[in-house]
């Protein structure tokens, strides 16, 4: 015996029209004694921002405007991570060192002129940060003098796969900081005084 199925009734797409995008939730308020993962975006719930290594730095700086981060995997042609470019990268000392040495303009700059290249980049390991309270996030974030960490997972070849960031503004936000600088010094300073009056 065949089944048959009914046909569903179909509308014209409105012009309104967007999409679902993936989301994450973290908490608004944390404690340095909560878990790690309270502050870590996770990139199986929200999709990473990426550019490739040819963009110009100033088409980069529009991305991360238009999508509120300040950090974006650079990838290359394989899809796999080349590097990253914070917003610091970007409106710090980089282009301008980069120009005295090279010569241009900053429309002539490219992110691979002033990422951080894969070679130079440290990652956390997921299972160490599912064990780890957001005070010790801080720790390491502060220790390296950064204001992101890369998490990953490590995969049955060898290789690793980018699981997670963590930000110091976001976790800062979180902590009750109003963490609005690029500077890394003032970020820890506002997240230090947040811990203070909480």
């Amino acid at each position: 015996m065949i089944t048959e199925y009914n046909s569903l009734a179909s509308t014209p797409l409105k012009v309104c029209a967007s999409f679902v995008r993936p989301s994450q939730t973290l908490p608004v308020r944390v404690k340095l004694s909560g878990p790690a993962t309270d502050v870590m975006t996770d990139l199986s719930k929200v999709s990473v921002v990426s550019v490739r290594a040819a963009t110009s730095m100033n088409k980069a700086n529009a991305k991360m405007i238009k999508y509120g981060v300040r950090l974006l995997l650079v990838l290359d042609e394989e899809e796999q991570v080349a590097g990253i470019i914070t917003a610091s990268d970007i409106l710090g000392e980089k282009p301008m060192r980069f120009l005295q040495q090279m010569g241009g303009t900053h429309a002539d700059i490219l992110v691979s002129d002033i990422m951080t290249p894969q070679s130079e980049l440290e990652v956390l390991d997921i299972e160490e940060v599912k064990k780890a309270k957001v005070g010790s996030i801080v720790a390491t974030l502060k220790k390296s003098h950064r204001q992101h960490a890369l998490v990953a997972t490590s995969l049955e070849d060898g290789c690793q796969l980018v699981c997670g960031i963590f930000s110091a503004t976001q976790i800062g936000r979180q902590l009750g900081a109003q963490a609005q600088s690029f500077e890394i010094a003032r970020t820890f300073a506002e997240i230090e005084a947040a811990i203070a009056h909480g």
